[in-house]
């Protein structure tokens, strides 16, 4: 699943700064600091404090803080419609509530949106899109900050320093532009307990800790609930229903007891669900043979070659499908398509 007309697809996760920071000012403390190196040091701290002052009055007195948030819907849709395969339950979801959420010039809270499917859906792609196509920077956009469990939050012995520097890190980018974008990833991998810090900043409170919030963006992504929109699917294929015919009323019922009974969850008691801070629960359904075709030949395009039709069943035959008396939908979805083309090439 790759841009080609619509604009290039970014897919390069970023690790906040916050993380990299921390690790350098570790890395510095261990030795002893020159003086010429301190007197650097403090004049970049002031200098930064400075700027910070500044860009933070802006933000939480002035209306017109959106830093290089430049919304473009018209791409966003052109790329969703032409490389997300199978999803016209998440695409519809994902544009109708970006455009609510970003047409409303005084928002009362967060956009929150928290998206669910089987591994190689398109959740990771979407979000990639919506980087692209709401920040001039995309991923590496100041403004934008991707977090993963594995990465940054790996060690659950140290939870409560994980939750003041998620704390710090929310609050501090959020003073600095009120328009960003925060994406957790792997939810199902996160130790509960670090999300609920997060719980105030995703409510309809006017200003948390003395910081303007309400334009922010969250977005989350699990495997969570993956099984229960499989069966889902399943039963509608069984049924003889199109795939189209699914409405997000079938899956939001199975999608919330997934959630509340998963344990192991990021979302686990930190009162996100409790409160109903989520804006929206977006599914993503199973692919099918004829999706993971379109996956392929979306790859083919990207490294400009024709589209070969050897290649193509190639990739199709090496991939597994699932149950196994229907092998009906793709066990991995389109997340292996671009590694596998290398092979039959």
């Amino acid at each position: 699943m790759h841009a080609g007309s619509c604009g290039s697809c970014v897919r390069r996760l970023v690790a906040p700064p916050w993380k990299s920071g921390l690790t350098r000012m570790a890395a510095g403390t261990r030795g002893s600091w020159p003086w010429g190196s301190l007197l650097v040091l403090l004049g970049l701290v002031s200098t930064a404090a400075a700027a910070w002052d500044l860009t933070s009055l802006r933000c939480n007195f002035g209306a017109f803080c959106e830093c290089d948030f430049q919304p473009d819907f018209q791409g966003l849709e052109c790329d969703l419609a032409q490389h997300l395969a199978g999803q016209h339950l998440a695409r519809a979801l994902v544009v109708k509530a970006l455009k609510t959420f970003v047409q409303d010039p005084a928002p009362t809270k967060p956009l929150v949106l928290s998206l669910h499917g089987w591994t190689g859906t398109g959740k990771s792609y979407v979000s990639s899109l919506l980087a692209q196509y709401l920040f001039q920077g995309g991923l590496s956009s100041p403004h934008v900050h991707h977090f993963s469990p594995v990465i940054h939050f790996p060690h659950p012995s140290h939870m409560e320093r994980y939750k003041k520097d998620l704390k710090s890190w929310v609050q501090g980018n959020l003073t600095a532009c009120s328009r960003s974008l925060f994406l957790f990833d792997e939810m199902d991998k996160l130790a509960p307990g670090l999300m609920e810090v997060l719980q105030p900043f995703l409510g309809s409170s006017w200003v948390v800790y003395g910081t303007n919030y309400r334009k922010a963006i969250f977005i989350f992504i699990s495997n969570t609930g993956g099984e229960q929109i499989n069966q889902v699917a399943l039963e509608a294929w069984r049924s003889r229903r199109d795939r189209e015919e699914i409405r997000l009323q079938e899956l939001e019922p199975v999608i919330s007891r997934a959630l509340l009974d998963n344990s192991h969850h990021g979302f686990w008691r930190s009162g996100i669900l409790e409160e109903h801070l989520l804006d929206a629960l977006v599914p993503f359904l199973p692919l099918q043979r004829h999706h993971v075709r379109h996956c392929v030949l979306n790859e083919l395009a990207h490294l400009g070659l024709e589209p070969r039709d050897e290649v193509v069943q190639a990739v199709l035959e090496s991939s597994t499908f699932f149950p196994e008396d229907e092998q009906l939908f793709s066990s991995n979805g389109c997340k292996t398509v671009a590694s596998r083309i290398a092979f039959f090439l």
